[in-house]
């Protein structure tokens, strides 16, 4: 039975500061530009000022990119705001790559008429000495212009606004900060290496934050998912700075779906009202949550139980426990099946994939040239040996993930190759000193030249195919599409364009596959499997409304990485793994030589690829088994995408 303090948060919300959720980044997004914009046009009708508190990461880029838009084609004018951003690094020149006056720059700045003698971004290239002067002087500013109408934040994963690490008071004031180890790791991509990352920051205070008229608090994606429900949710404390906004009493939260993802009304909504339980997952959701927090097998949940837990009245739409238990059990076992092809000669009523054709042509799309295996090598190896027609897409290059160093070896090998072998070793004495020296004179987060951006890319091309030939099949079925999103140089990409999906649907009209693996992991570092993700959804979209015939044979896959795992409930197809198969896996993840050790964008995890895979493939395994599924050593878990 469980304790009185679960069946007590029936009915009762828990979150305590006012949220809204929207259906994605893009739209929260055009609502916060929105608001942003009617406050600017109500000050400017009183003849005053519009006093705005701004964030810099990837969460506000859509922010800004709508406010440039209302500019540009509604004629929303910045003449009357001024603007106070919450942070920058400690030192920062203001034009390297990662300063956030560039930032600000190129993504609002420069594109609206705001004046510039309004802008104010804390000074990164102080000396020490003179930085708690600045730092009164940019408080005593704000409060000179009548203090922050509207303050927009971002959080960080251990919960900081601004730069406001654990441990900063709710009266803390602008100062210069010691940045958490954590933000430093999570920040490392965009320094091309954790190592790279400034050790402080100068940030606006908690006090200063809370001065603000009215703040919204911004978030996207699965990765944020944990720290919102703590911030909303969860008691106030220092150890999770964010928490103090809901002191604030004009604070609202903005999230998308994905944010959300892990409050109790998305995670388990019949603990706060009635639900209605033909919507559609709503009672797999729910009876695999009350499995894992009782910690009992489904078959073995009793009338009791769904009472205590807000679900009553489920079971009295289905008379008894067992009748919902042997439901959803039946529903998980059906996701199981070690032909991801589907079954030849099988009855397939109820296997997630078609018997028919039995030999299907498949198409795996990797956003980087390791995702394929890092994610789904298990699958992708058994539908090789299961004598289907597998292609591999490696969308992207991946050639900013690998090391200078690995550019050093690999050039002087052809250099030591040409010499054995008496080629012209004048020719490639010169490359080789020349691609040295310019590495040498790189500073972090330059572009690299021409010439080592297409090593690098060869580098992993390489490793690409040599685990590609391992699973066994040819370098015909190899397919590298180089999508011109990705080729700046820069951990920032631009935007998807036409040329993506154009080359998207060429390929997908020349395999003609029934089966598309996509990934569907969205919470990369810098996005590229997002963007990746949407180019295989466009192209699909276009094949179908111009009547390509084999898109109504197509199953589209979606499988998840080394950042996330779908949710048990989520799950439409489950590839159970041996051990034999788990360990052919790791040597297929091997091949990818460059990744292995360390990566140049580990994230938050610092573990090896292969070994977040194994641990998540392992954790899969575990769920199915506490729900009172069979055993297996590892399951690899993909999300059916209807089109």
């Amino acid at each position: 039975m469980v304790s009185e303090k679960v069946h007590t948060l029936t009915f009762k919300n828990p979150e305590r500061i006012p949220t809204q959720i929207f259906s994605s980044s893009f739209d929260a997004s055009r609502y916060v530009a929105y608001e942003i914009a009617a406050l600017i046009k109500e000050k400017a009708a009183e003849g005053k000022n519009c006093v705005l508190g701004l964030a810099t990461g990837s969460t506000p880029t859509g922010l800004y990119k709508e406010l440039i838009r209302l500019h540009q084609e509604e004629n929303l004018s910045f003449h009357n705001v001024v603007t106070f951003n919450l942070d920058e690094y400690y030192p920062m020149q203001p034009e390297e790559l990662q300063s956030y006056v560039r930032f600000m720059n190129e993504n609002l700045f420069d594109h609206i008429d705001i004046k510039k003698e309004n802008i104010n971004v804390p000074d990164g290239t102080l000396e020490r000495d003179q930085v708690e002067e600045y730092c009164s002087r940019f408080e005593h500013k704000i409060k000179e212009e009548g203090g922050l109408d509207l303050q927009i934040l971002g959080i960080g994963r251990t919960g900081h606004i601004g730069f406001n690490e654990p441990g900063s008071g709710i009266e803390s004031l602008t100062r210069l900060i010691t940045l958490d180890h954590i933000t430093r790791i999570d920040a490392g991509s965009s320094f091309f290496g954790v190592e790279n990352v400034p050790l402080k920051a100068i940030t606006m205070g908690i006090g200063t934050i809370m001065s603000a008229k009215k703040i919204i608090l911004m978030a996207w994606g699965e990765g944020k998912a944990s720290i919102i429900k703590e911030t909303l949710e969860g008691h106030i404390t220092d150890s999770v700075p964010a928490t103090y906004l809901q002191k604030h009493a004009n604070t609202i939260a903005v999230l998308d779906q994905a944010a959300a993802s892990h409050l109790t009304r998305k995670k388990s909504p019949w603990l706060l009202e009635r639900v209605d339980w033909r919507e559609d997952g709503i009672i797999r959701k729910a009876v695999i949550w009350l499995s894992l927090t009782l910690q009992k097998p489904i078959l073995k949940l009793t009338n009791r139980d769904y009472s205590d837990n807000g679900m009553i009245d489920l079971v009295t739409e289905f008379d008894t426990a067992y009748n919902i238990n042997i439901r959803v059990f039946n529903e998980l076992q059906r996701t199981i099946t070690g032909w991801p092809g589907g079954k030849p000669n099988a009855d397939d009523t109820y296997r997630p994939e078609r018997a028919e054709p039995a030999s299907k042509r498949v198409m795996i799309f990797s956003p980087h040239p390791d995702d394929d295996v890092i994610s789904m090598g298990g699958t992708f190896i058994r539908l090789h040996d299961q004598n289907h027609d597998v292609h591999v897409a490696y969308q992207t290059s991946g050639n900013i993930a690998v090391f200078d160093d690995d550019v050093v070896r690999f050039v002087d090998f052809v250099n030591d190759y040409h010499e054995a072998f008496d080629f012209d070793q004048i020719t490639m004495e010169n490359m080789f000193s020349s691609i040295r020296y310019k590495l040498q004179n790189k500073k972090p987060g330059d572009t690299d030249p021409l010439e080592v951006q297409r090593i690098k890319a060869l580098i992993r091309r390489g490793e690409a195919k040599a685990a590609c030939r391992y699973v066994g099949i040819s370098d015909d079925n190899i397919h590298f599409m180089d999508l011109p999103f990705y080729q700046t140089g820069l951990v920032k990409k631009n935007d998807l364009g036409e040329e993506d999906i154009d080359l998207t649907v060429e390929l997908l009209r020349k395999i003609k596959p029934h089966q598309i693996f996509a990934a569907g992991d969205l919470s990369d570092p810098h996005g590229t499997h997002r963007v990746c993700l949407k180019a295989v959804f466009k192209a699909l979209e276009r094949c179908k409304n111009e009547g390509d015939e084999w898109v109504a044979d197509c199953f589209v896959w979606l499988y998840r990485g080394a950042w996330q795992e779908w949710e048990i409930d989520e799950i439409d197809m489950a590839v159970p793994l041996s051990p034999g198969e788990l360990m052919k896996k790791r040597r297929a993840i091997f091949k990818h030589q460059s990744q292995k050790d360390k990566a140049m964008f580990p994230g938050h995890d610092q573990r090896e690829f292969w070994q977040r895979a194994e641990s998540r493939n392992r954790t899969t395994a575990q769920l199915y088994d506490q729900l009172g599924l069979p055993e297996y050593e590892a399951i690899e878990a993909f999300k059916r995408y209807y089109f």
